[in-house]
């Protein structure tokens, strides 16, 4: 049955861009959104796949990854719950120009794509964020290409490790050093040293993949200037979503 102009509709709690949606949007969603948990590493699509999916995480997060021809990989861009991965099949089919995993695990809805391109073709405010959002991804792939040529290892690292911890909501990450270091694009023993400095100064403390932040305002003093211009002028302005 329809819904009356009462009822309100139930969303599954975590995920921003879901939670900025008008009910009447929403709703065209709903049916056919599923639930799932992700381990990390699971792969959304490879680089020139078709976007199959669209994922909304709740509390795992999503990187897009490029592979060179040596097989080395560098992250250009993560989503976690401010956001979604794949929103771009809403106006029809695409392909992925990225290696898109699970980079670390938790709660994820998901769409498939011909159901959310049905949505979006009967909804203008479905419409409207994607454009607003696909625009948004582009300038913070922008930032993540200036940061990766001109910041430390050091800085990029603690800028990553916030934008983890505000894109899942927690404090503790899952993350191995092999993972750190791909995403960085460093050497795994560059990860271990600047790890180690950064747990000797009480920032962090990392065991057994698993990292903790200790003192997030040191941790954020340590962090490039592209942590606030990706977390203020990007979402918070372009899409009305706060991380």
């Amino acid at each position: 049955m329809p819904r009356t102009e009462r009822e309100t509709v139930s969303r599954p709690a975590g995920n921003r861009l879901l939670a900025t949606l008008p009910d009447d949007a929403f709703a065209l969603l709903e049916p056919d959104l599923r639930q799932l948990t992700l381990p990390q590493g699971v792969v959304c699509y490879g680089a020139g796949d078709p976007i199959d999916q669209v994922y909304f995480p709740h509390t795992g997060m999503i990187s897009q990854l490029i592979t060179t021809g040596d097989g080395d990989m560098v992250e250009t861009s993560s989503t976690g719950r401010e956001g979604a991965v794949g929103v771009q099949c809403g106006l029809g089919p695409r392909l992925s120009f990225t290696r898109t995993t699970v980079q670390i695990p938790g709660k994820f809805s998901v769409i498939s794509a011909p159901r959310f391109e049905y949505a979006v073709g009967r909804s203008p405010a479905l419409r409207d964020l994607i454009l607003r959002y696909t625009e948004t991804l582009w300038a913070e792939a922008q930032q993540n290409a200036a940061c990766n040529a001109i910041h430390d290892g050091s800085s990029r690292l603690c800028r990553w490790l916030l934008q983890c911890a505000d894109r899942t909501g927690s404090e503790q990450l899952l993350l191995t050093q092999e993972f750190l270091a791909e995403m960085l694009g460093v050497r795994r023993t560059t990860v271990t040293l600047l790890a180690q400095e950064l747990q000797k100064r009480g920032v962090l403390r990392y065991s057994r993949g698993r990292i903790t932040i200790l003192d997030r305002a040191a941790l954020q003093a340590c962090a490039c200037e592209c942590y606030e211009t990706i977390k203020h002028e990007n979402l918070s302005q372009r899409i009305g979503i706060k991380i």
